[in-house]
Protein backbone atom coordinates (compact mmCIF):
# COMPACT_ATOMS: atom_id res chain seq x y z
CA UNK A 1 0.00 0.00 0.00
CA UNK A 2 1.39 3.36 -0.45
CA UNK A 3 1.82 6.34 1.88
CA UNK A 4 -1.03 8.42 0.17
CA UNK A 5 -3.47 5.53 0.06
CA UNK A 6 -2.25 4.57 4.00
CA UNK A 7 -2.59 8.03 5.37
CA UNK A 8 -6.19 8.61 3.71
CA UNK A 9 -7.19 5.24 5.56
CA UNK A 10 -5.61 6.67 8.90
CA UNK A 11 -7.40 9.67 8.17
CA UNK A 12 -10.77 7.88 8.02
CA UNK A 13 -9.83 5.86 10.98
CA UNK A 14 -9.10 8.58 13.38
CA UNK A 15 -12.48 10.50 11.54
CA UNK A 16 -14.11 7.22 13.03
CA UNK A 17 -12.61 7.48 16.22
CA UNK A 18 -13.75 11.12 16.58
CA UNK A 19 -17.22 9.20 16.55
CA UNK A 20 -16.01 6.76 19.08
CA UNK A 21 -15.74 3.96 17.05
CA UNK A 22 -14.11 1.62 19.06
CA UNK A 23 -13.03 -0.72 16.47
CA UNK A 24 -11.26 2.13 14.66
CA UNK A 25 -9.57 3.18 18.07
CA UNK A 26 -8.12 -0.52 18.02
CA UNK A 27 -7.43 -0.72 14.61
CA UNK A 28 -5.46 2.39 14.47
CA UNK A 29 -3.82 1.11 18.15
CA UNK A 30 -2.55 -1.97 16.18
CA UNK A 31 -1.07 0.57 13.65
CA UNK A 32 0.43 2.51 15.75
CA UNK A 33 1.21 1.15 18.58
CA UNK A 34 4.27 -0.19 18.11
CA UNK A 35 6.32 2.88 16.72
CA UNK A 36 5.03 5.06 19.06
CA UNK A 37 6.15 2.79 21.54
CA UNK A 38 9.28 2.88 20.46
CA UNK A 39 10.16 6.43 20.07
CA UNK A 40 9.02 6.61 23.67
CA UNK A 41 11.68 4.03 24.79
CA UNK A 42 14.02 6.18 22.94
CA UNK A 43 13.38 9.28 25.24
CA UNK A 44 12.69 7.91 28.09
CA UNK A 45 14.67 4.21 28.23
CA UNK A 46 12.41 2.82 30.55
CA UNK A 47 10.08 0.18 29.40
CA UNK A 48 7.66 0.68 32.20
CA UNK A 49 7.26 4.46 32.05
CA UNK A 50 7.16 4.02 28.08
CA UNK A 51 4.65 1.84 28.86
CA UNK A 52 2.58 4.22 31.55
CA UNK A 53 3.29 6.88 28.33
CA UNK A 54 2.17 5.20 25.41
CA UNK A 55 -1.09 4.24 27.47
CA UNK A 56 -1.39 7.94 28.00
CA UNK A 57 -0.60 8.88 23.87
CA UNK A 58 -3.76 6.68 23.18
CA UNK A 59 -5.98 8.10 25.82
CA UNK A 60 -4.81 11.62 24.18
CA UNK A 61 -5.50 10.14 20.92
CA UNK A 62 -9.06 9.03 21.83
CA UNK A 63 -9.65 12.32 23.42
CA UNK A 64 -8.56 14.91 20.60
CA UNK A 65 -9.69 12.57 17.51
CA UNK A 66 -12.02 15.38 16.97
CA UNK A 67 -9.55 18.04 16.76
CA UNK A 68 -7.42 16.45 14.59
CA UNK A 69 -6.97 19.14 11.29
CA UNK A 70 -5.57 16.99 8.48
CA UNK A 71 -4.82 20.09 6.59
CA UNK A 72 -2.12 20.32 9.35
CA UNK A 73 -0.48 17.15 8.80
CA UNK A 74 -0.90 13.50 8.57
CA UNK A 75 -2.67 11.15 11.54
CA UNK A 76 1.01 9.30 12.00
CA UNK A 77 2.61 12.68 12.28
CA UNK A 78 0.52 14.14 14.61
CA UNK A 79 0.07 11.01 17.12
CA UNK A 80 4.21 11.01 16.63
CA UNK A 81 4.29 14.58 17.88
CA UNK A 82 1.42 13.60 20.86
CA UNK A 83 3.63 10.87 22.27
CA UNK A 84 6.91 12.98 21.91
CA UNK A 85 5.50 15.54 23.81
CA UNK A 86 4.23 13.09 26.45
CA UNK A 87 7.96 11.63 26.85
CA UNK A 88 9.35 14.78 27.34
CA UNK A 89 6.65 15.90 29.80
CA UNK A 90 7.49 12.08 31.68
CA UNK A 91 11.13 13.14 31.30
CA UNK A 92 10.80 16.39 32.97
CA UNK A 93 8.83 15.09 35.64
CA UNK A 94 10.89 12.26 36.28
CA UNK A 95 14.08 14.93 36.57
CA UNK A 96 12.24 17.27 39.22
CA UNK A 97 11.24 13.66 41.51
CA UNK A 98 15.14 12.95 41.14
CA UNK A 99 16.73 16.20 41.72
CA UNK A 100 14.26 16.78 45.10
CA UNK A 101 15.27 13.59 46.35
CA UNK A 102 19.06 14.69 45.16
CA UNK A 103 18.29 17.60 47.40
CA UNK A 104 16.66 15.98 50.10
CA UNK A 105 19.84 13.42 50.43
CA UNK A 106 22.24 16.50 50.37
CA UNK A 107 20.02 18.36 53.56
CA UNK A 108 20.41 14.78 55.35
CA UNK A 109 24.08 14.61 55.36
CA UNK A 110 24.16 18.64 56.82
CA UNK A 111 20.88 18.71 58.90
CA UNK A 112 19.37 15.35 59.68
CA UNK A 113 17.22 15.45 62.65
CA UNK A 114 16.19 12.66 65.13
CA UNK A 115 12.80 12.10 66.52
CA UNK A 116 13.07 14.92 69.06
CA UNK A 117 14.49 17.07 66.71
CA UNK A 118 17.97 16.85 67.57
CA UNK A 119 20.36 16.41 64.81
CA UNK A 120 21.46 13.15 64.09
CA UNK A 121 25.15 14.39 65.12
CA UNK A 122 23.70 15.70 68.55
CA UNK A 123 22.49 11.90 69.42
CA UNK A 124 24.45 9.92 67.71
CA UNK A 125 28.56 9.68 67.58
CA UNK A 126 30.20 10.84 64.25
CA UNK A 127 30.87 6.56 63.22
CA UNK A 128 27.19 6.20 63.75
CA UNK A 129 25.92 9.12 61.70
CA UNK A 130 28.20 8.01 59.19
CA UNK A 131 27.36 4.54 59.29
CA UNK A 132 23.28 5.59 59.47
CA UNK A 133 24.16 7.57 55.88
CA UNK A 134 25.70 4.74 54.44
CA UNK A 135 22.91 2.51 55.40
CA UNK A 136 20.37 4.52 54.26
CA UNK A 137 22.06 5.79 50.50
CA UNK A 138 22.57 1.57 49.95
CA UNK A 139 19.28 1.31 49.55
CA UNK A 140 17.56 0.43 46.63
CA UNK A 141 16.45 4.33 45.10
CA UNK A 142 12.84 3.08 44.73
CA UNK A 143 13.16 2.51 48.33
CA UNK A 144 15.33 5.03 49.46
CA UNK A 145 13.24 7.73 47.47
CA UNK A 146 9.82 6.84 49.66
CA UNK A 147 11.33 6.91 52.69
CA UNK A 148 13.47 10.22 52.62
CA UNK A 149 10.62 12.04 51.00
CA UNK A 150 8.41 10.49 53.78
CA UNK A 151 10.60 10.71 56.99
CA UNK A 152 13.25 14.14 55.92
CA UNK A 153 10.38 15.29 53.42
CA UNK A 154 7.23 15.62 55.92
CA UNK A 155 4.99 13.79 53.11
CA UNK A 156 2.22 11.37 54.53
CA UNK A 157 2.31 8.00 52.47
CA UNK A 158 -0.09 9.39 50.24
CA UNK A 159 1.47 12.36 49.64
CA UNK A 160 4.37 10.47 48.34
CA UNK A 161 1.89 8.02 46.36
CA UNK A 162 0.89 10.82 43.93
CA UNK A 163 4.06 12.74 44.05
CA UNK A 164 6.08 9.44 42.60
CA UNK A 165 2.61 8.63 40.74
CA UNK A 166 2.53 5.36 41.99
CA UNK A 167 -0.25 3.70 44.39
CA UNK A 168 -0.53 3.39 47.84
CA UNK A 169 0.18 0.01 48.65
CA UNK A 170 3.38 0.10 46.33
CA UNK A 171 4.59 3.09 48.11
CA UNK A 172 3.75 1.25 51.93
CA UNK A 173 5.49 -1.92 50.43
CA UNK A 174 8.11 0.04 49.48
CA UNK A 175 8.94 2.29 53.08
CA UNK A 176 8.52 -1.08 54.99
CA UNK A 177 10.73 -2.62 53.13
CA UNK A 178 13.42 -0.21 53.18
CA UNK A 179 13.14 0.21 56.81
CA UNK A 180 13.18 -3.20 57.86
CA UNK A 181 16.53 -3.52 54.99
CA UNK A 182 17.94 -0.75 57.51
CA UNK A 183 16.97 -2.27 61.04
CA UNK A 184 18.83 -5.11 59.99
CA UNK A 185 22.07 -3.71 58.64
CA UNK A 186 22.16 -1.00 61.42
CA UNK A 187 21.32 -3.29 64.16
CA UNK A 188 24.54 -4.72 63.22
CA UNK A 189 26.68 -1.72 63.01
CA UNK A 190 25.03 -0.11 66.15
Amino acid sequence: MNNVQTSTDDERLLERVSQRDRAAFAELYDRYAGVLYSTVLRVLNHPDEAADVLQEVFVQIWDKAPTYDPALGKPFSWALTLARHKAIDRLRALRRRYNFIEEITQEMSGTSLGESGERLDEVFSHEQVRLIRRAVASLPLEQRQAIEMAFLGGLTQHEVAAALNQPLGTIKARIRRGMLKLRDSLKELL
